[in-house]
């Protein structure tokens, strides 16, 4: 029976790519364990696993005192020398104490062990196989929904998408495929974990990635990215090779690139706009697709007071301030935007400017905001 054990182990062992040894270890714990259980020891045991002979012992484990106050763990210096003359103080005396049917103990307890070991083996698996994707976006398949989470299956494992996360102009349907952005992996004590996300603005930076090669390649990059999931989103892009428009090669020819981003989104609006190093510019490109007439910085307080003219005071603040919101977002300054006509009224114009020029592209219709 022994030897089958082992050999079973080893099989086992082979086909989930889990080491032998640890298997034989995690056995051998088991086999203390089940010892001490059904023959209600308390003694000091060892588990002696022989793969050669196919044979499994018990040792009881005592050590040679002066004075025995617990049997179970200690055994005399008179009684030691009555088995072996040269034992001293603080030997340890084993003696084979193996039950007649522990073969029938060791097999139960070998099935646990092997279940257990294969189980956190192949979650482990998972895990390492996952964790690589944390802030990666990831195709699946809906496979049921309730009330807090859709669930998503990626292929070994089935991820969650919370309320939360769930883009709020968007239908799921059992069996949909959909592009997910993974926000988090966890090994927890039911296993692996992933929590995913369509909301979330590392969703639309990744879909950039995947449809614009400038942007995969290095040649352009990704500064910024505000979103209002299912909305309108703004991403900031910058090109430092003068010669290349990194608004141009996003929004691609006939706006190819971004139209299949904006797809993928269910018709969400997606400004995309140059960053700049100066405020001034990378504001007023920011609050597309308003004309912005002048921008004043406090570098102090990191805020702005943007003076636009009056027709277009209501497109550059958006519907219910969404335009002026994600410009803040996608920039990180304050933003207080002011007609030209109040601007006049408070002394922050002292002459007639010209609008700045910006480098932008927005799908956002105009009268939407008015």
């Amino acid at each position: 029976m022994s030897s089958q054990l082992f050999d079973a182990i080893e099989h086992l062992g082979k086909e989930k790519g889990i080491d032998k040894d640890v298997l034989l270890e995690a056995l051998e714990a088991a086999l203390i364990s089940a010892y001490k259980k059904n023959f209600k020891s308390a003694a000091n045991v060892r588990v002696d696993l022989d793969e050669n002979a196919g044979t499994m012992r018990v040792f009881s484990r005592k050590t040679v005192v002066e004075e025995v106050e617990d049997n179970q763990q200690e055994i005399s210096l008179d009684e030691a020398k009555k088995i072996d003359p040269n034992y001293e103080l603080e030997d340890i005396i084993e003696v084979e104490v193996t039950p007649k049917d522990f073969g029938r103990i060791a097999a139960q307890a070998a099935k646990q062990v092997v279940t257990q070991r294969v189980r956190e083996a192949e979650r482990g698996v998972i895990f390492g196989e996952y964790a690589d994707r944390e802030e990666d976006v990831m195709t699946g398949i809906i496979q049921r929904k309730d009330n807090r989470f859709v669930y998503v299956n990626l292929g070994k494992i089935e991820a969650k998408l919370a309320e939360s996360e769930q883009m709020p102009t968007e239908e799921y349907n059992i069996h949909d495929r959909i592009k997910v952005f993974v926000t988090k992996v966890e090994n927890t004590s039911k296993g692996p974990q992933i929590y995913i996300s369509r909301s979330h603005p590392g969703l639309l930076k990744r879909l950039f990635e995947m449809e614009v090669p400038e942007i995969y390649d290095g040649i352009v990059e990704i500064k910024s990215v505000a979103r209002e999931a299912g909305d309108r989103s703004k991403i900031s892009v910058h090109a430092p090779d003068p010669e290349i428009d990194p608004v141009g090669s996003c929004v691609g020819q006939k706006g190819q690139r971004v139209q299949a981003i904006v797809d993928e989104l269910k018709g969400e609006k997606i400004d995309i706009v140059e960053w700049s190093e100066d405020p001034v510019v990378y504001v007023s490109n920011a609050l597309s697709p308003s004309k912005v007439v002048d921008v004043l910085v406090d570098d102090e307080e990191k805020s702005t007071t943007v003076i636009v003219p009056d027709y277009q005071l209501s497109l550059a603040i958006g519907k219910r301030g969404q335009n002026a919101r994600l410009a803040a977002k996608l920039t990180g300054w304050k933003i207080d935007i002011k007609s030209e006509s109040e601007a006049r009224e408070e002394g922050l114009l002292s002459e007639e400017p010209t609008e700045l020029d910006e480098n932008t592209y927005s799908d956002i219709d105009e009268d939407l905001f008015e």
